[in-house]
Order: C-alpha cells, then structure tokens, then sequence
C-alpha cells in the first residue's frame, strides 16, 4: 500500500513545505564543506515503522547522505537502542533532521500503540484493524505503520468495498422499502462482485440485514452483553465486526465475545509521537 513513488512524493512536500527557500540556519553557520554523523535513538520502547520514509527525508535532501537502518519496520526497540544511522554533508543531515524524525516518530508511535493493542487480544481469533480516521493525505503512510504494529487494514478508501453505515440505510430506506429490499436492490446493481458490509446498532436489525447477503456485519456500539448475543445469533452467516467504545481497557473483553474484527480508530487518531532523538556522534564541523 505504501510505494516507493508515494514516499518520495509526500517527503519532498514535507521537506518543501519545511524549507521553501532553504534551511538559512545551516547554510549560514555550518560549512558546506562540514560532514556530520547522527544516530537515531530510542528515548523509549517502542514498534518501529517508516525506516524508508526516515531515509528519504535525507536522500532528498541531499543525495550524498548515506543512511543505514539498523532496525526493521515491526521490529521492537529499547530505549538508548540506536535504529538508524545518517552520515554525509552537515547542513543537509541538519535541514533533514526534523523531517525524518517527524515521519518516525508518527509512524513508530501507531506501531507501537497497535502492537499493545494486538497484545491485548492475543489468544482471541480477533484481529485489530485501523478505520478511515487518518491524518488527510497521510494515509498509506499510517495503515503501513498499523500493519508494523500487527495489525490489518480495512478498506483503504471508499472506492475499494461497499460499506453501508446508518446514514446510508436511512437514506435508502426512506422510499418506504424494508432494509432487506433495499440492500438487495442496491446490490445487485454493483457492477461486480464486491464485498459489502453494513452497520447495525440493534440486535434487532441484524436479520433483516443477513437476509440480504452481506458479507461482514458491523456491530456498533453494542455492549458486550449484545455483542455476545449477535454473535450467537449471526452463527457464521457473516464476518462479525465490533466497533465503537474500544480502548486497551475494553478490547480484550470485546474480543473475548467471538467477534471476528475489532475496527480502532484511536491507532491512527490518537497515537502519540514516539520520543526518538537524532543524536551528532561524529562531526566535523569545527575542523572544516
């Protein structure tokens, strides 16, 4: 999901937006001629995610400037582990320092959030999955970290499934049709076969919605009581996916009810920024 051709894109837009007429910092105190060495290192714990995208922001900067990943997206870190290290010319080292780390410190931190996430349903069939709740224009960049962090993707745009939620049915059915026709009618129009999941937020719409030959079903907000009770009643009809009210203190017992999907918007919401630090090791800078 996440090319080659989208990472250099969205870095040089980065870059382009963070220096649009150079970095006048670097260029005017460090010498061209200075070269500099940097490790990136882990304040705390943590998943690691976006290694090309942290490259980038230097290659780009300056072709010269080498980078070596010394840790792979998913793997686990420590704090004071070093992931990467940069060298080549100072200043661009220096004009691409805040690009890199914003790109790793992001994606690292919703790596890491859904690993814990992950963790949480371990012995569960349950998988954890990321929603539509992105940052504009960056999300191929954070469903990649979800899945460093173990976790799976949902539909990655409204192009790619027929996803039916409560605004639609309302709409749908506002002719006068009963749920069950209407999702009929509207599917056998689809120009091919496409999965299609809708949304319910009562027990008693789930029939009325397996009738018409849906694929998944989204049990939203529903207690866990009710979540129970709609697994027992769906039998394998459908995929079964729960959504809303999940946290680290909910999901556990949510995955414990049979679900088959657990949607989590928060992994790409709510994530914080993990502290990584670009650290000078060797410069010389003083002796140019």
């Amino acid at each position: 999901m996440l090319t080659h051709a989208q990472i250099q894109t969205t870095v040089a837009a980065a870059l382009a937006e963070d220096a649009p007429w150079g970095d006048i910092t670097s260029e005017s105190l460090i010498p061209s001629s200075a070269n500099a060495r940097a490790d990136l290192v882990a304040r705390e714990p943590g998943v690691f995610s976006g290694g090309e995208v942290f490259a980038a922001a230097f290659t780009k900067t300056d072709p010269r400037i080498e980078v070596e990943l010394l840790v792979a997206d998913g793997d686990s870190f420590a704090p004071g582990d070093i992931l990467a290290r940069v060298s080549g010319p100072a200043q661009g080292v220096l004009t691409g320092e805040r690009i890199g780390l914003n790109f790793a410190q992001r994606m690292s931190g919703i790596a890491t959030l859904t690993a814990t996430y992950v963790t949480k349903v371990a012995g569960t069939k349950a998988r954890i999955v990321d929603t539509r709740k992105t940052t504009p224009g960056l999300r191929a960049f954070e469903r990649h970290a979800v899945r460093s962090g173990g976790g799976y993707n949902h539909r990655f745009s409204l192009s790619d499934a027929v996803m039916a939620k409560d605004n639609h049915l309302a709409v749908l059915t506002a002719g006068g049709l009963d749920v069950t026709t209407a999702l009929q009618q509207a599917i056998a129009k689809l120009p091919h076969t496409t999965h299609v999941e809708v949304e319910v937020d009562r027990l008693e719409q789930i029939e009325a919605v397996l009738a018409a030959g849906i694929g998944t079903i989204m049990l939203d907000n529903f207690s866990l009581d009710d979540l129970r009770t709609g697994v027992a009643q769906v039998a394998g009809r459908a995929t079964i996916e729960a959504s809303g009210g999940v946290s680290l203190e909910t999901v556990g017992d949510i995955a414990a009810t049979g679900v088959d999907v657990i949607s989590v918007g928060a992994l790409t919401h709510s994530a914080r920024a993990l502290d990584l630090g670009l650290d000078i090791s060797i410069s010389t800078a003083l002796n140019a």
